[in-house]
């Protein structure tokens, strides 16, 4: 687990390696309601790194915790001229001996000689799924601009956001079947949810890379506009977030769609208690207090605060890996 970084006085000047921080607009000299975070190896066609992964984590883990911003945007840049959000793993990296720059810590080269290769294979956690429970559990709404092609761990780790926008141009590959791997960064759990397990199964199987049009995708994508105007589309879908809804209701409502059940019964009784937690809390009370005085409404409430959760929020226990999540319910 990365070391949680202090909160930044501006984002713009804050250096973090292989991503790049920008506030909207980025002139602003302080901290803005939406932040945009760019990977930045362009000539490496945006590449996974082990560096890209343990600084996206910060900066998400960042983010979370700073109540100056409502929403985040993740892009692939512009400098590499919407080609490409992200390569996938660096492999090149990823064989290197170097542990310091690599791609991906596998086996052996994950622990030290006397923990041994068992405590390693136990012990391992995939950068990619690091990144993707990062960008979960982030308190902000997460919005992915995908203003390029993506493949491997370039798709997988955006699929727990909030909301993905792609190029028109985008090619889309989850290749590891042609790479004698398997799918990682909780893919497993999210790609059926996104597109269901027929065309999951497709597309991993066949681990071949598709356009972003292709039907197989339907369900992953929000939208799908020219490589020029997708970050641009996706900053104001984050501005109008931003602007007009509840980051605890947001964060709640994105649990209940992912968090497993038990059935509609147990969904309902959830969704009951959660409803009237929420309904006497603040940012209930300001949303409709601002509606009755047709006014926008000022949502000041984080789940960051104790006094702003709901009571039965969170209802699953700490250990993700493990079937006994239950309801507190």
């Amino acid at each position: 687990m990365s070391p949680q970084a202090p909160i930044p006085t501006s984002y713009t000047t804050w250096s973090l390696p292989d991503i790049k921080l920008l506030h909207h607009p980025a002139s602003s000299p302080v901290v803005t309601p939406v932040v945009i975070i760019s990977l930045d190896r362009p000539a490496q066609h945006n590449a996974f790194t082990y560096r890209m992964t343990e600084s996206l984590i910060v900066a998400f883990d960042t983010i979370s915790d700073d109540p100056r911003v409502k929403a985040v945007v993740l892009s692939g840049g512009t400098e590499t001229g919407n080609r490409f959000f992200c390569a996938g793993m660096d492999l090149n990296m990823a064989t290197s001996k170097d542990d310091k720059s690599s791609g991906i810590k596998i086996g052996d080269r994950a622990a030290s000689e006397e923990e041994g290769k068992a405590k390693a294979r136990e012990t391992h956690r995939d950068g990619g799924g690091r990144v993707a429970l990062s960008i979960y559990n982030c308190s902000k709404p997460v919005i992915v601009a995908l203003n390029g092609s993506a493949v491997g761990v370039g798709i997988t780790m955006t699929l727990p956001a909030n909301i993905r926008i792609v190029s028109s141009k985008a090619k889309i590959g989850f290749v590891f079947a042609r790479r004698g791997l398997c799918n990682e960064a909780t893919s497993s759990f999210f790609l059926p949810k996104l597109i269901g397990s027929g065309r999951a199964c497709h597309v991993l199987t066949t681990g071949s890379v598709y356009p972003s049009t292709s039907p197989l995708f339907s369900g992953m994508f929000s939208e799908i506009v020219e490589p020029d105007n997708v970050v641009e589309r996706a900053v104001a879908v984050a501005e109008d977030i931003a602007k007009n809804t509840s980051a605890v209701s947001t964060r709640v409502m994105k649990d209940l769609v992912f968090r497993e059940m038990d059935g509609p019964e147990e969904a309902h009784r959830l969704e009951s208690m959660l409803f009237w937690d929420l309904f006497r809390g603040r940012d209930a009370e300001e949303g409709m207090r601002s509606f009755l005085e047709k006014r926008d409404a000022r949502f000041e409430g984080s789940v960051a605060r104790e006094e702003d959760r709901p009571v039965a929020w969170p209802w699953w226990k700490d250990d993700e890996g493990r079937k006994d999540v239950k309801s507190k319910i």
